[in-house]
């Protein structure tokens, strides 16, 4: 495992970051199991939610936090202030509810990484950055984020903590992969992905701020589990909100090329996939939601797969040969 750091968290972070969405206490052997496995295999990050099964995999765990009490050696990364049916919920009261649903989940009096999962553009920075602060300065959370959110308005979120003597935003929280987005597969989605993002990725590059990437395989594209030549029955393995993201000729042609350059090292597809992301000039770290301990190493063996700059340059189509 490759490990990272972030301002405001005295532990390493590993590179590839454990998703908690598939755990329940409904499952708990399996979500155990699931956890010890990732933890074995050198992963010590979780990311969680407020919001994934209404609070049921930060209970489960919380219960695998206390029960195997690694508390101290892990990392944990939940995200807060997602909106409901009714409303957004980017607003200090909001925030501070559902932190302190999190620490009760989760067992903890402390978050080591916390995100907000959605931004609401038409809320000012200030009063965001002051409630994250006023829990930062009570020890309830180490580093704080933001997740889906600009780099336009993590820098005005920035300055004026700088301006006013505060913590600063210290990690981020975007799509990234190889493919990129035709349209947000939802609303408030911010992806990093594609040439129209360039400035964004600069951005990252240029700061060294730390990007917690999600959905680095397009949420299945580059899954591959299905034969991806015949287009239409190809796209019908994919949830709708992916077919309309990700479903192009452009990345149609990345998968073929993906395709191709995985045969020739003896890796899988999403093992190419995995290392172009790994692989870019930023301080990033890969969100994966692997089902098994099996899974997980499988990845693990991108972060070990150093790809030329030709070969970047060729899957993302900025090149016609390798």
């Amino acid at each position: 495992m490759k490990f990272g750091q972030a301002t405001g968290v005295d532990k390493p972070i590993s590179r590839l970051v454990q998703g908690t969405v598939m755990l329940s206490p409904k499952k708990l052997d399996y979500s155990l199991r699931l956890l010890d496995d990732v933890f074995a295999a050198g992963g010590n990050t979780f990311d969680a939610a407020h919001n994934y099964g209404n609070g049921e995999s930060e209970r489960a765990l919380g219960e695998w936090l206390e029960t195997r009490g690694v508390r101290d050696h892990v990392v944990i990364l939940t995200k807060g202030g997602h909106p409901s049916v009714d409303r957004r919920r980017v607003t200090p009261y909001d925030i501070t509810a559902d932190l302190f649903d999190s620490l009760a989940r989760l067992r903890s009096d402390y978050i080591d990484l916390y995100v907000l999962h959605r931004d609401d553009p038409n809320v000012p920075v200030g009063p965001i950055v002051e409630i994250l602060n006023e829990h930062h300065r009570a020890g309830r959370i180490g580093a704080f984020g933001g997740s889906n959110w600009s780099v336009e308005r993590i820098a005005q979120a920035n300055e004026y903590a700088r301006a006013q003597g505060l913590v600063p935003f210290a990690v981020s929280s975007p799509h990234f992969s190889l493919a990129e987005q035709g349209q947000p597969p939802w609303a408030g989605c911010v992806s990093i992905s594609g040439p129209q993002n360039a400035a964004a990725r600069a951005w990252y590059q240029e700061t060294q701020m730390p990007v917690f990437v999600w959905s680095s395989l397009a949420n299945g594209f580059f899954a591959g589990k299905s034969d991806h030549k015949d287009r239409e029955a190809f796209a019908q393995t994919l949830e709708e909100s992916s077919v309309q993201a990700y479903v192009s000729d452009a990345n149609f042609e990345r998968l073929d090329r993906a395709s191709e350059l995985a045969r020739e090292k003896g890796l899988t597809l999403p093992q190419i996939a995995m290392a172009y992301v790994l692989g870019q000039p930023l301080n990033l770290f890969a969100l994966v939601g692997c089902r098994s301990g099996e899974e997980f190493k499988a990845n693990m063996i991108a972060l070990e797969t150093n790809l030329t700059d030709d070969e970047m340059a060729w899957l993302d189509l900025r090149r016609d040969s390798r």
